[in-house]
């Protein structure tokens, strides 16, 4: 069975980024050959809205099977809120918990970020999943797209 990887707007700007394009484009190559499945949410493609045109165009080049679309719901937002009510994060980094939060409810296999400083941070990952296990909600597995590129492969 696939993997349901939910993606947030840091690994679509990081195919384009020097210092992550050596990691993001394979992760994409997974994609677009259909070994795996991306979630893609209404907040990332209203984040991309502000981005270059060329960075906007990356997810047109993904087979339309191969993405999952998903919405921020009430109860996302409700469990997004949580996280800052438990001071996981600051209020500034709503939208980084509403990606945690439908990756969550969502029940992806695991959510792929490059943002080290709100997500991609063993103490913030903690907090996050100390909330969905208060919430009755499964744990959520959060990684870079460069352990998810390499996992299971040899080098």
């Amino acid at each position: 069975m696939k993997q349901r990887i939910y993606i947030d707007t840091s690994v679509v700007g990081g195919y384009f980024d020097k210092e992550f394009s050596e990691d993001t484009v394979p992760f994409f190559e997974s994609v677009i050959k259909g070994e795996i499945n991306i979630l893609v949410s209404d907040l990332l493609r209203a984040e991309l809205l502000n981005a270059p045109v060329f960075v906007r165009n990356l997810l047109d080049s993904i087979p339309k099977q191969n993405i999952e679309n998903i919405k921020l719901t009430d109860e996302a937002s409700i469990l997004a809120d949580k996280y800052i009510e438990a001071k996981v994060v600051g209020k500034t980094s709503r939208a980084d918990c509403q990606h945690i939060a439908m990756a969550t409810l969502s029940k992806a296999d695991v959510l792929v970020s490059w943002n080290f400083k709100h997500i991609v941070n063993l103490d913030r990952i903690r907090g996050y999943n100390g909330i969905n296990y208060q919430s009755g909600h499964n744990m959520i597995e959060i990684r870079t797209p460069k352990e998810i590129t390499h996992y299971g492969k040899e080098e």
